[in-house]
């Protein structure tokens, strides 16, 4: 009850036309005819009587107040077409049937209750994201507040704990610590307007605030809510150093961070950039509907004409008046689009233009880059491989977590995948320990570094190209290239190794190259061949080579639904295109289900074949779906540009038309799903309301209609068509 109070009481407030319509019934009802000043006859309006006159001044009142509104219309380059509410009212008051005159006043002002609400309805998702952008942020203006330090000690506690996954026990960090907040830095801070935050700043965020701007974790963890950004439904743990991003709700914790951009600057003002630039854009279509509403008024005023002349009765005229409603072209087709807008980004889907929802439902043609977008963003590890006939105590999750934590601090494109790999192997051996395995072969009981929670990193050093080296609890690790992973410490492989039992002979020594070569060759045979989209890194531990790590382009666990999904939806061609090798590429793309493959290409060689196709006669809509790091010419090339994000940059996506902010390849067909059902909806709408209006008009002018009910029946036509176009909000896809 008290909601549906807030609601009339804020329509009231948005039309005050409504509170007046509705007080004016009560001099109309208890005083129509009393005439205080006797008889005095006005041309036309006779002479009315109090109540009759407080209902003329009010549909004076509302003429003024609709003429207005179409002359502003016409500055803004949109059609007036209130004309028939206008006459249709005029003439009511002409022919002095006041109750009419008082119904479709009480109809004009419902009707913009209606359309008020109709498009915040349709704008909720929208409006969300706008009033959660961050307004003040808190300051340490203080010099020395930090991160308070914590002794750990050098581990020697005592442990006796016997663990084979190579780690040793440490003492939890005081949760002030961990979370990188400390009384200083909580309790002495200044709250300013986000506006006033520049680069530089140490922020203090509280628990349940949204972050103000962009910039980087001080904390030693956080647990961001992204949802606002990226729809993503899980918070997303992240760590010291991190990118945090406007918009993003903190967790359960304080957490300190350094701006690293101002607000304007910021991520989530660059979404409401978008968001904005969607509400105030007009589709094609809906401008189509504005032109269409002029050939509608001269056909009802046609009707109400000839229903004048047949039957020489005026009042005809205003009863087929009164039933001729253009809102579902005026309200109806713009509300649906406005919500076809707002279930797009409550899906994490954001259109720069809403003639982009209308492009989008007719697709028939789509291209997808391949790396990053049908494909993980870097190549992941897919198998360990033990080096046969190397004697060695470690298994695969060893080699991935030794190699993990050296790629850490690499910048190499196989580093993250190794890492993320790496990281996966030190959860299971810290499972594997839980359990209760406690097989720790001799002598690995007794290397450095035994019994350790979490590895020791020591003398970090990555030679481009070649590979990267370091000290991980007390084991010495080289990961890279087979030349690299296999040499030893002066740089040379051990020639004396490249056929066991063969005596080394002063000409294999003199013959360095000629030797290593013939030792990869033989590596390489013992370790097997690898697949034409196969990558490999080695590892040595120790100075010895024991594995070889195997890393691909994998697609995306959903690629191929969604790609059937597009399929279903009528997309009649799919592409690929791709710089990468056509052996790799068809690997791909028989994965995911692509038969169209375009490989080999440089960036000028796709958007040749994006605009061949875009130039072609009789074809449909284009679109090139990639990650919008360097497909900018090709995004621009095709009718629209999907770049696929993961919410922490839409600036590589300038190009694109639509922007995915979840990273998610299933949007794609979603996407189109949306706005073809969006399309749907806005015609369903237009067409019933204008067919129930005509159908009106037509009965009207044979005299089956009152004026009066008429009236009603009308706002019933424009309730009808606007409830239904909200029917784009609801999720059928």
């Amino acid at each position: 009850m008290r909601k549906f109070i807030y609601l009339c009481s804020h329509l009231c407030v948005q039309v005050p036309l409504l509170p007046i319509a509705v007080l004016t019934v009560i001099p109309l009802a208890v005083c129509p005819s009393w005439r205080p000043w006797g008889a005095a006859d006005i041309p036309v309006l006779g002479n009315p009587g109090v109540g009759q006159w407080i209902v003329i001044i009010v549909v004076a009142y509302t003429i003024i107040d609709t003429v207005r509104g179409m002359i502003d219309d016409l500055r803004h380059g949109r059609v007036g077409v209130d004309l028939l509410a206008v006459v249709a009212i005029a003439a009511t008051v002409a022919v002095q049937e006041y109750w009419a005159s008082w119904a479709v006043v009480l109809m004009i002002s419902s009707g913009e209750a209606i359309e008020e609400y109709a498009q915040s309805k349709a704008e909720s998702s929208l409006t969300a994201l706008m009033t959660a952008a961050p307004q003040t942020a808190h300051v340490v203006r203080r010099p020395g507040v930090g991160v308070a330090g914590v002794n750990t000690g050098d581990g020697s506690d005592g442990s006796s704990d016997d663990r084979c996954d190579g780690f040793r026990k440490v003492a939890a960090l005081p949760s002030s610590a961990a979370s990188g907040s400390s009384d200083a830095a909580t309790s002495h801070y200044d709250t300013v307007a986000v506006e006033s935050v520049t680069p530089g700043d140490v922020l203090i965020v509280l628990p349940g605030e949204t972050v103000p701007v962009d910039g980087e974790l001080l904390s030693g963890s956080a647990t961001l809510d992204l949802s606002n950004i990226n729809g993503e439904p899980v918070p997303r743990g992240v760590f010291a150093g991190a990118r945090v991003m406007s918009g993003a709700v903190n967790g359960s914790t304080t957490l300190t961070m350094r701006a690293t951009e101002a607000a304007r600057d910021s991520q989530y003002q660059r979404i409401l950039a978008l968001v904005a630039a969607a509400q105030d854009s007009r589709p094609a279509v809906v401008k189509t509907a504005d032109v269409l509403a002029v050939p509608f008024t001269v056909l009802a005023l046609a009707i109400a004409a000839v229903a004048w002349l047949v039957s020489g009765v005026p009042t005809r005229f205003a009863q087929v008046l009164v039933l001729a409603t253009p809102c579902p072209l005026l309200i109806a087709a713009p509300v649906a689009y406005v919500a076809g807008t707002g279930r797009l980004a409550k899906s994490g889907i954001l259109i720069k233009t809403q003639d982009v929802l209308e492009n989008l439902g007719r697709v028939t043609h789509v291209f997808f880059d391949k790396t990053g977008t049908l494909t993980v963003k870097q190549p992941q590890v897919t198998r360990v491989e033990m080096l046969p006939g190397a004697g060695t105590h470690l298994n695969e999750d060893h080699v991935l977590m030794m190699a993990g934590v050296v790629e850490t601090y690499s910048v190499h494109i196989l580093a993250k995948g190794i890492a993320k790999a790496g990281t996966e192997a030190l959860s299971r051996l810290h499972r594997r320990f839980e359990e209760g395995q406690r097989l720790c072969p001799q002598p690995d009981a007794d290397w450095p570094g035994h019994g350790r929670d979490y590895p020791v990193v020591k003398h970090i050093d990555e030679d481009a190209g070649k590979g990267i080296s370091g000290e991980v609890n007390g084991h010495k690790v080289r990961v890279g290239r087979l030349s690299f992973a296999a040499s030893s410490e002066d740089g040379f492989l051990p020639v004396e190794r490249i056929v066991p039992g063969r005596a080394t002979t002063d000409g294999d020594r003199r013959s360095g190259k000629q030797g290593e070569g013939r030792l990869a060759d033989e590596i390489r045979t013992r370790f097997g061949m690898l697949a034409p989209d196969e990558m490999a890194s080695y590892v040595s531990v120790d100075g010895q080579l024991i594995a070889r790590i195997v890393l691909r382009d994998v697609p995306r666990a959903n690629a191929k639904s969604a790609l059937a999904s597009l399929r279903g939806l009528g997309v009649a061609k799919l592409s690929m295109l791709t710089g990468d090798k056509r052996s790799s590429a068809a690997i791909i793309a028989s994965e995911v289900g692509i038969d169209d493959v375009h490989a080999e290409l440089f960036p000028e060689d796709k958007v040749t074949a994006v605009t061949t196709a875009t130039v072609t006669p009789s074809r449909g809509v284009t679109m090139m779906v990639g990650d919008g790091v360097n497909d900018a010419p090709v995004l621009a090339a095709a009718d629209i540009g999907m770049a696929m994000t993961d919410g922490t940059s839409t600036a590589a996506s300038e190009s694109a038309q639509v922007v995915i902010l979840n990273d998610d390849i299933a949007a794609v067909p979603r996407a189109i799903a949306i706005a073809r059902r969006t399309k749907r909806v806005m015609l369903q709408a237009v067409l019933a309301g204008l067919a129930l209006a005509l159908i009106g008009m037509v009965a009207a002018a044979f005299n089956l209609i009152p004026v009066v009910v008429g009236a009603f029946l009308q706002e019933a036509i424009d309730v009808v068509s606007i409830l239904w176009a909200l029917t784009a909000l609801l999720d059928r896809d």
